[in-house]
Order: C-alpha cells, then sequence, then structure tokens
C-alpha cells in the first residue's frame, strides 16, 4: 500500500516537470517570436527616414547690382607734335586747366634752323621769280615787233611758271615749318582737370602717338561716363533715362545718382553681356575716374519665382531636382531651373509649385516613390 502511494506521488511529480518543462517552451518560443516582430516593426521603421520639410518663399524685389568702372566724359593724352627738350612746365598733376591754357613748352633748335633754310630757300626763289617776270615781259614785247621768234618768247613764259611753282613750293615749306613751330607751345583742348604729367624740364622729346608716350594728360570730370556689363537675363530691366544708384569702396555708406544714356544693343559673345553706358554728374569731385563702381539697378519681385535654400537642392547629370513629398507620404522628385544664386539662398525660375512639400534637406539616394516619414514641425523660438 505504502508503495503504491509512492509511485503516484512520483508519476504525479513527473508530469509536473513536463508540464512546467513544456510551458517554458512555449513561453520562450513565444517571446522569440515577439521579439522577431518587434526586430521586424524596428528594421521597418528604421527603412523609412523621417524629413523635415519646408516651403518656397516668395522671392522679394533686390537690387541687380553690378560691378563697374568709372571714366572721364573726356579724356585727351597730349603728344609731342615736334622734337626737341622740354624748355617748361607750367601745370601738375590734379590743376585745373582751361581751354587753351599753357602746359608746356618745347624747345627746338633744329626746327628753328629748319625755318632759317626755308625762308632762305624763298628768298632766293623769289629772286629768281623777279628776274623771270621781267625777262618773259620783255620777250614778249619784242615778239609783238617780230625782234624774236615765238618759240624763244614761250620758253621763257614757260620758265616764269616754272619759276613761279617754285615759289609757291618753297612758300608752302615755311608755312608747314611754322605750323609745326606752334605745338611747341602744348596747350590744353577742354577745361578739365590735368590727371597724368609724364615729363620734366630738360628731357628729350621725341615725336610720338603710342600708348604711354602721352606727355600730359587732360580730363573732364565735370561729368563721368560710367559701363557696366549687364548679363543677357537682366538686359530687359535696363531703361535708357532711367535713374539707378552708384557706390564706390572708398566712401562706403554713400550713394550717388547716374542716369542710363545709351546701350551697345549687342550682346558680346565672349561674355554673354550687353555693354551700358551711364552718366553721373561729379560737381564735388567725390568719384575719381579709372576706379570701381558698383552699379544697383531697381527691380521688380516676380511673381512666377520662389526662392529655396541651397541644401534643398539636388544636383545631378540629370540637372538639378528638388525633393518633394506627395499627400501620401511618397517622394516625387522635380527638376527645376536656377535663376539667380544670392548665396544664403537660390531663386527659382521654373519647375516648382507653391504648394509643394520641399524636403528640407534630401538624403543621399533617396528615389521618385520613396517612402517617408514627416517630422512634426518644431514650435517657434525652440531647437
Amino acid at each position: 500500500m505504502k508503495t503504491s502511494t509512492s509511485n503516484s506521488r512520483q508519476k504525479l511529480f513527473g508530469i509536473s516537470l513536463t508540464i512546467i518543462a513544456a510551458a517554458l517552451v512555449v513561453a520562450g518560443l513565444a517571446s522569440r517570436h515577439l521579439q522577431a516582430e518587434q526586430l521586424k516593426d524596428g528594421a521597418a521603421d528604421h527603412s523609412v527616414p523621417t524629413v523635415a520639410l519646408l516651403t518656397a518663399t516668395d522671392i522679394k524685389a533686390t537690387p541687380l547690382q553690378l560691378p563697374a568702372r568709372i571714366e572721364p566724359w573726356a579724356r585727351a593724352p597730349i603728344y609731342a607734335r615736334v622734337s626737341g627738350y622740354l624748355k617748361s612746365w607750367k601745370l601738375d598733376i590734379g590743376a585745373p586747366v582751361k581751354a587753351g591754357q599753357l602746359l608746356a613748352e618745347i624747345e627746338t633748335p633744329d626746327l628753328d634752323q629748319q625755318l632759317l633754310q626755308a625762308k632762305a630757300e624763298l628768298v632766293t626763289a623769289r629772286s629768281n621769280l623777279a628776274l623771270s617776270t621781267s625777262t618773259a615781259q620783255r620777250w614778249k614785247s619784242l615778239l609783238a615787233s617780230d625782234a624774236v621768234s615765238k618759240q624763244e618768247a614761250d620758253e621763257k613764259a614757260g620758265d616764269l611758271a616754272a619759276k613761279q611753282s617754285v615759289v609757291a613750293a618753297l612758300q608752302a615749306n615755311v608755312d608747314r615749318v611754322q605750323a609745326l613751330q606752334r605745338y611747341t607751345r602744348l596747350t590744353a583742348p577742354f577745361d578739365g582737370v590735368v590727371t597724368a604729367r609724364n615729363t620734366d624740364i630738360g628731357a628729350l622729346i621725341n615725336v610720338g602717338g603710342a600708348p604711354g608716350s602721352e606727355l600730359f594728360v587732360v580730363s573732364d570730370v565735370r561729368k563721368l561716363r560710367v559701363y557696366v556689363n549687364v548679363p543677357q537675363r537682366q538686359v530687359a530691366l535696363v531703361r535708357a533715362g532711367s535713374t539707378v544708384k552708384i557706390s564706390v569702396p572708398e566712401r562706403p555708406g554713400k550713394s550717388y545718382s547716374a542716369v542710363v544714356q545709351s546701350q551697345a544693343q549687342s550682346i558680346a559673345p565672349g561674355s554673354g553681356t550687353m555693354l551700358v553706358q551711364l552718366v553721373a554728374d561729379n560737381a564735388a569731385g567725390e568719384l575719381l575716374p579709372g576706379g570701381f563702381a558698383t552699379v544697383s539697378f531697381e527691380t521688380t519681385a516676380d511673381a512666377s519665382r520662389m526662392t529655396l535654400p541651397p541644401a534643398a537642392l539636388m544636383f545631378s547629370k540629370n540637372g538639378v531636382h528638388v525633393a518633394t513629398v506627395t499627400r501620401e507620404n511618397r517622394v516625387l522628385l522635380k527638376k527645376v531651373t536656377i535663376a539667380r544664386d544670392f548665396g544664403n539662398v537660390i531663386e527659382l525660375d521654373s519647375g516648382l509649385d507653391r504648394a509643394d512639400r520641399v524636403i528640407e534637406s534630401p538624403p543621399d539616394g533617396i528615389a521618385n516613390g520613396d517612402l517617408v516619414r514627416v517630422a512634426a514641425a518644431q514650435p517657434k523660438g525652440k531647437s
């Protein structure tokens, strides 16, 4: 009896152990299945990138700023027309001059001797002309009485004509040398300022006209010409007679008015720009010819254009694209055209709609149709 009870207890204990072991196995399998499902869900979650969205903003009317160069209204390099030595100069750089005012004098000993020689030759020719004139008249009177032949009278008349031609030629030579002598005085061609003096007293002066050989430069700086190269895309913004603002680096914070005077009406093939000439008043003398300036053309905002930060653009061999998100949170790549690059923002010409949700910084490898998770917008003032 005692043995039977002991066996029953052993069987019951064995069954209990079996049930416990089975329960542990089932619990382990369930736990592993749950973990596998969690890992699967986590991997799926990690495979969907989270992106931040932004919307394109309207382009603001900003001035079109372009580099320019300033030139005097008129600039006259003064060259030597006669050779010699500089006798004296009257005005230095920066000095104001009036039209016809003396700048310098050239001493020309060779030219003086040429004039003396030309005058002496003219005196000799006139003496020969006087003799030839009286001879021709005498032979003409003798011909009337048949004392000489007509042939001889014609010869004397021909000699007279030749002597007259010689006198005329020598007189022209004297006039030429005298005209050259007037170039020994260098004068200003118009009212202006002496902007260069490249000679000094006693310097050897040679006849020249090559750049860099000028003795003086006189510039009219009461008005200035401003030249700017406008890109072809912005040519339509420039209108003749319109007023623009110019600024120079030596006077920061100050601007000057200029008027569009003329346009080249042609695009330069090398640069793709059109040359535009402006006129600026310089009565105060604050603008310096030969310097650089910045020209600001007023523009109007284009309602069809929008701006995006540079990080939102995707560059590839197929062009420039923007990644947008559809209502189903799927990626849709749109090809866009860049109008202008302002550095901190990019102005787009076409390819994007105002209602598009744009990914702020598209992840690498993102493609059309990819599923994304849109990050919640953070309140302003929090990071």
